[in-house]
């Protein structure tokens, strides 16, 4: 049976996961975020991130509502922390997302309407694949990543752990992008990445 879940953050990416929960008709206790937002469909606001403590880790799951528009340890370290604790972080699908019955998916998961996880994908832990995004078959993404809006993947891509793909951006096939690495918006990935680079353009160069 699916727990009730609180939501962390209230920006426009809890929103997008907000909605998908509702459709899925979860059942959402509130959000917590620095102050009180206006747009998180009227759900309760429970103050800041500190009263998950107040609840019982085994009868509520957290979604983590932070989304990112470049390299960001928040994400990372909020998830740590309340998983650390106890917590279990739900995996939000969209029911518009294809997803491959071979895929591994780990916790804390977030896919989109129209993405497609093609066949032996790995998504490890609090990975975020946005609207449109397509994964191909046998790609890695490593924990924390957040691939934006309409990025490609071809087969055999391994993305490393807290990554940012930036929105539009492809990476062909069989390479390599190191952690913590930042691929910029449209850009066309060719060679490997190492990890703690910036890379733009077409073809992508490290900057």
């Amino acid at each position: 049976m699916n727990k009730p879940v609180i939501i962390i953050g209230n920006g426009g990416h809890a929103s997008v996961l907000v909605e998908i929960l509702i459709a899925q008709q979860r059942e959402i206790i509130g959000y917590t975020a620095p102050r009180e937002g206006t747009d998180l469909f009227s759900l309760p606001y429970l103050r800041t991130d500190d009263v998950i403590t107040n609840y019982n880790p085994e009868e509520i799951d957290l979604v983590l509502g932070l989304g990112t528009i470049n390299i960001s340890s928040q994400r990372k370290l909020i998830f740590e922390e309340y998983k650390a604790r106890g917590f279990t972080f739900a995996n939000v699908i969209h029911s518009m997302a294809i997803v491959s019955p071979s895929a591994r998916i780990g916790q804390g998961v977030q896919i989109m309407a129209g993405a497609i996880i093609q066949t032996n994908v790995v998504l490890q832990d609090n990975v975020i694949i946005n609207t449109g995004s397509i994964i191909d078959h046998g790609s890695t993404i490593g924990s924390h990543a957040h691939l934006a809006p309409g990025t490609t993947l071809s087969g055999g891509v391994s993305i490393g752990g807290s990554c940012h793909i930036g929105t539009g951006a492809s990476i062909i096939q069989g390479i390599a992008v190191g952690n913590e690495t930042l691929i910029g918006a449209g850009s066309v990935v060719v060679t490997d990445i190492e990890s703690n680079k910036k890379a733009f353009g077409v073809p992508a160069k490290e900057v």
